[in-house]
């Protein structure tokens, strides 16, 4: 069987695509007549693609690069909250978007059709060429694709209504790095000159960077927008304009698996909370979602629903009654107990076996675990934390659906 034509071999590959990598690999180790590498690239991609990036996988013919590019593109959902964003500024559709990181693409694919021009620009040949096969099916049929330097472009590019970036965030070595000033490009040096290029920059940061001290140092923050999901914290957005906020206050928009809660710094230093070291059998314990967390809407939280903070630190919140979309999960407390070792053996019970978190507490969960000798599982979440009072508590609960 010759496969040495391109449609049939891409008929293989829809055949195959499902399959397990490592017994495809295994098959295909034989095979004279299959450029195997490719195969594995393209059956790799598109099983990464279908729990990330959906509406990709759904298009038979697109191409995938190595692997690399597919862990740092974006999923789906991530895609499709920048577009609404982006779609809130311009709701008739913009004239010109500029991506300057392209990258894989995904962000540009979901952000394109909300301009009647839109560029891609990246440095890398091979996800140019990836690009130019894939934007055309994915209906990005006005697409420009371009092979650029991020900055030699900007410095050539007319003005255009959004500039994209999502810099590169590894040093020469592969280390992560958590500063404006080490990215690449670097947002901070280029600012004066992405501004005065567009009406607004989009960038993306990871979640590791600190998010006030990159509203600091950029100072022209018009939005800021926190995205978690499945309990983890993906990405930070920051919206740059020089144009001044309309009221002078910059929102912070935490969205997390569908939840939305928006606060601005002045109301969290501004709040009203009251502190508790009480948690009793039947109150309601409330954790904040990991883009609340991030964001440090702890003060806020607490003033909006009117739950109780455990401790400044903690940042864990009860209520003797439910709080209605409370922004996280909702736990109800089965039983409470302190560290002596008399406590410590009628806190456990019988249990073997509990999720364990620790909050505002001086030890880490792996130390932990060897203290109370449980495993990790169970229908029990067991919280390790420091009180109004000063004192450290565990709290066992069971989560609410």
């Amino acid at each position: 069987m010759e496969l040495a034509d391109k449609r049939n071999l891409r008929t293989f590959i829809l055949e195959h695509r499902s399959e397990p990598l490592d017994k495809l690999a295994f098959s295909l180790s034989k095979r004279k007549d299959i450029d195997t590498p490719y195969v594995l690239r393209q059956v790799e991609g598109w099983q990464r693609l279908r729990r990330k990036v959906p509406a990709w996988a759904a298009v038979d013919d697109l191409e995938y690069p190595p692997r690399l590019s597919l862990e740092q593109c974006s999923g789906e959902e991530a895609a499709r909250y920048k577009a609404a964003l982006v779609g809130r500024l311009w709701p008739e559709g913009g004239a010109g978007l500029v991506d300057l990181t392209g990258g894989l693409g995904v962000d540009f694919s979901f952000l394109a059709p909300l301009f009647r021009h839109a560029v891609y620009v990246e440095r890398q040949p091979e996800l140019v060429s990836l690009a130019r096969h894939n934007m055309p099916l994915l209906g990005c049929t006005h697409a420009e694709v371009v092979e650029d330097d991020a900055v030699h472009y900007l410095e050539n590019m007319p003005p255009a209504d959004l500039i994209y970036l999502d810099p590169a965030r590894r040093d020469q070595a592969g280390r992560k790095t958590v500063s404006l000033a080490d990215c690449t490009p670097d947002a901070l040096k280029l600012l004066p000159l992405l501004l005065a290029k567009s009406r607004y920059v989009l960038l993306k940061l990871s979640p590791l960077f600190d998010l006030t001290m990159a509203e600091r140092q950029l100072g022209c923050v018009r939005e800021a927008h926190v995205l978690a999901a499945g309990g983890e914290c993906k990405e930070l957005l920051l919206l740059l304009s020089s144009f001044p906020a309309a009221d002078g206050f910059l929102p912070i928009v935490c969205a997390d698996d569908g939840l939305r809660f928006t606060f601005t710094r002045d109301e969290e230093v501004s709040a009203h909370v009251e502190y508790t070291a009480e948690v009793l059998p039947g109150h309601y314990l409330y954790e904040p979602s990991a883009a609340l967390l991030k964001a440090g809407a702890f003060r806020t939280l607490a003033a909006r629903t009117g739950a109780r903070k455990l401790h400044p630190d903690s940042h864990l919140y009860v209520s003797p009654t439910p709080v209605t979309d409370f922004p996280g999960r909702a736990y109800r407390v089965l039983r409470t107990g302190g560290f002596s070792r008399t406590q410590l053996r009628a806190f456990r019970g019988g249990v073997k076996a509990a999720g364990l978190t620790v909050r505002g507490f001086p030890a880490t969960v792996r130390e932990l675990r060897r203290r109370l000798g449980i495993a990790d599982g169970g229908d029990e979440q067991w919280f390790a934390v420091t009180l109004a009072d000063g004192t450290h508590a565990l709290i066992a609960a069971r989560r609410l659906p």
